[in-house]
């Protein structure tokens, strides 16, 4: 940890470095920077466990898109969800009717 002999001299430094004026909003960015990186760290995680789990019960529930994939006679292994969103959406197309002059 940083004692107070540490921190004045660094927080000087900031000071002259960014002006007194700019403190508050580099804190801000700073603080939503944070946010924005552990929001990312859980969902990473969580994405990591749902997959773990799926590797460890193949037999686990499939989610809404692989289901309908499943549906509609697409091949779903391997695939991510946006691959497949991806596959559905071409394979639920209608195509153009060309118009006779």
């Amino acid at each position: 940890m940083l004692g107070a002999q540490e921190l004045i001299p660094i927080f000087a430094i900031i000071v002259l470095l960014f002006g007194a004026s700019k403190l508050p909003e580099l804190a801000r960015s700073m603080g939503s920077s944070v946010g924005e990186f552990k929001k990312a760290q859980k969902e990473s995680e969580l994405n990591l466990r749902e997959f773990e789990k799926s590797i460890a019960d193949p037999t686990a529930p499939k989610s809404k898109v692989q289901e309908t994939a499943q549906k509609l006679g697409i091949d779903i292994r391997g695939k991510t969800d946006d691959q497949l969103l991806d596959e559905i959406q071409k394979a639920t197309e209608r195509p153009k009717e060309i118009s006779e002059p």
